[in-house]
């Protein structure tokens, strides 16, 4: 009988489930209540270079029994450090997370994928330096092109890499591609026949427990989980596929299944936030679960940015009004967490040079992406066109194209801020000219959007300078 290993990334995701980072007392708690389930691995998430985090980090390994796997992003390399936060485990696992779709790899870690595959090697022989244990994420796997995915692979366990993870990020396959889509890396790196394979998949159309069936079904050893809801299976869910089809699979986990309901309940009660009320005179307790929609006034959203603790300007609360009926009209609430993104991208800026009127992009797998703009400058509409790799690379080209000028992406980064299939994109874009960087921020129920306003952003405070 084949033991199915489950990793649970419920301290990965608690920030994210929670919408806000959680305490050293409460790290500890979640940890704790881990580690008596017994599943095979408990992982981290990546350290922020603050010592808060790596002291939480450090005493988590010290206390429990369950293997620590601590995160290390590609980008920022902190690997000496990642791993000296938990080297004291009896367990410690080190998780080199690796975008590998070609936008991802272009705007996180500004590399194609022959550098790429460079930059694999080295840092996975850097992981296997201070670790026995090294495991290689592939993020985004399933939007990777398929050839390149199975060179990064191969390098990564011919660097020394010992377990690996490949993930749908979007959650775009159905339990049959995925079955099939595992079979492909079997057939095309057979060195991952000795290697542990896991799936790491998102739950955007609800059928990441039935793919992460299906890969154990084709051979992967194990998923990536929750102990609640997080867009991921939660463990329960994988737990209950086991029980159920254990027999038939000829396979079992090790999991204390009878420890599993109490202590999710635990986990919830802790982590989850509780249901978003609508807003009706709340007080400075209950801003945080504060529910606003279209039909709010302008009263209403500055009391309640006012309540977050944001003293604005009458020009600011203007433009943060602005932006929130913007999103408003696309989605059905807005809850506090976009609210403050909203208010981080819409005020405290400098007089807006270029004003966006409206952009068309058009993209596909069989052609070249490209991009019309339109934006308001000085009063006069101007247009510009694009072309690029990807809609949002053709979409910058469309803006320079306009302004007359290229100037160097120094960083760019793409994070929803809530949950769901209407949830808000944020997008950081950082612009250097003359030796000086300008980030801008965009929000958006639309990822292209707010890349193309967070550009603008940065791209008005970069004229504002000049003038």
């Amino acid at each position: 009988m084949r033991t199915v290993k489950f990793i649970d990334m419920t301290l990965r995701e608690a920030g994210r489930i929670r919408g806000r980072e959680l305490s050293f007392k409460e790290k500890l708690e979640v940890a704790r209540s881990l580690d008596r389930l017994r599943s095979d691995t408990i992982e981290l998430a990546p350290i922020a270079g603050g010592r808060a985090d790596q002291l939480a980090n450090r005493t988590i390994a010290s206390m429990v029994a369950t293997r620590i796997s601590a995160a290390v992003d590609i980008s920022v390399g902190n690997i000496e450090e990642t791993w000296e936060s938990v080297r004291s485990a009896k367990k410690p696992k080190l998780n080199l997370l690796v975008p590998l779709s070609p936008l991802q790899m272009e705007y996180v870690c500004h590399k194609k994928a022959p550098a790429m595959l460079e930059e694999i090697k080295k840092q996975v022989k850097e992981c296997r330096y201070y670790s026995e244990h090294v495991e290689f994420s592939a993020l985004d796997a399933t939007r990777a092109e398929i050839d390149f995915l199975y060179a990064a692979i191969n390098a990564a366990i011919e660097s020394g890499a010992n377990k690996i993870t490949v993930c749908d990020s979007a959650g775009i396959m159905l339990p049959d591609e995925f079955g099939n889509f595992v079979d492909g890396i079997f057939e095309h790196v057979p060195a991952l026949r000795d290697i542990e394979l896991y799936v790491q998949i998102s739950d955007e159309m609800g059928m990441a427990t039935a793919c992460a069936a299906a890969a154990i079904a084709h051979g992967a050893i194990g998923a990536k989980c929750t102990a609640i809801p997080a867009g991921y299976p939660t463990l329960d869910a994988l737990a209950h596929f086991v029980q159920i089809k254990g027999v038939d699979m000829d396979i079992a986990t090790g999991m204390r299944v009878t420890e599993l309901n109490r202590t999710v309940e635990q986990l919830k009660k802790l982590l989850m936030p509780e249901e978003e009320t609508r807003f009706s005179n709340v007080g400075i307790g209950d801003v945080a679960n504060v529910c606003l929609d279209k039909d709010d006034s302008i009263t209403d959203v500055i009391n309640v940015v006012q309540q977050l603790g944001y003293d604005l300007s009458d020009e600011d609360k203007s433009r943060v009004y602005e932006a929130f009926t913007r999103v408003a009209a696309k989605k059905q609430f807005i809850g506090t967490r976009e609210l403050e993104a909203i208010v981080a991208t819409a005020s405290m800026q400098v007089p807006p040079t270029y004003r966006l009127v409206n952009y068309v992009i058009n993209s596909g797998n069989v052609i070249s992406a490209t991009a019309n703009i339109t934006l308001e400058k000085d009063g006069t509409p101007v247009q510009g066109l694009g072309m690029g790799n990807g809609p949002i690379d053709a979409a910058f080209a469309a803006i320079e194209t306009i302004i007359g000028h290229r100037y160097e992406l120094d960083d760019f980064q793409i994070q929803t801020v809530a949950e769901g299939r209407d949830a808000m994109g944020s997008a950081l874009v950082k612009i250097r000219a003359d030796g000086k960087v300008c980030s801008g921020n965009g929000i958006s129920t639309d990822i292209i959007g707010a890349s193309i306003r967070a550009y603008i952003s940065a791209l008005n405070k970069i004229v504002y300078e000049e003038n």
